[in-house]
């Protein structure tokens, strides 16, 4: 326990314009990697621009560690597709954090990022003070595939007695 940083909550909010696997759709879900550690979304049936409005829960022990998060197309009778994966290096997010900002006026900006040819932002992503937590939001741009878009949020979860 004394390596535990924290934990971080994953909200998959929904997927954009993805990717057509099947006949005229698909039907998503979202396996997201940090680390050793593995999470999936529930599967969303028939739609290409799908609503998950899931939390993902991981522990933090390295934050250099990237988040990757793979879209998959759902198939009964065979394996499923990718339809496409994104990377996200939560470490500027986990620097934010670690400044223990308490007293700001709710929506004050902490820190931006903006998209690069390193990055898979679709657009600047702000971390934010927002209600006594510190929030990202961040829109991804999947890679190996022709469209597709990933809506996340990322939160901070401190733990009694954890490095954080």
């Amino acid at each position: 326990m004394d390596e535990l940083l924290g934990l971080l909550r994953i909200h998959v909010k929904r997927g954009v314009n993805l990717a057509i696997r099947d006949v005229s759709t698909s039907d998503p879900y979202v396996v997201v990697k940090m680390d050793k550690q593995k999470l999936k979304t529930s599967v969303i049936k028939k739609d290409i621009n799908p609503e998950w409005n899931e939390d993902l829960t991981f522990s933090v022990t390295d934050p250099s560690c990237p988040l990757i998060m793979t879209v998959y197309d759902h198939d009964t009778f065979s394996m499923d597709d990718k339809m496409g994966d994104a990377e996200f290096d939560i470490s500027p997010y986990i620097e934010a954090v670690k400044m223990e900002v308490d007293d700001l006026p709710n929506g004050t900006i902490i820190t931006r990022m903006l998209p690069c040819r390193t990055n898979c932002l679709a657009e600047e992503s702000c971390v934010v003070y927002e209600n006594g937590k510190v929030l990202q939001n961040v829109v991804l741009r999947l890679r190996h595939v022709e469209c597709g878009e990933l809506e996340i949020q990322l939160e901070w979860i401190s733990l009694p007695g954890s490095k954080s």
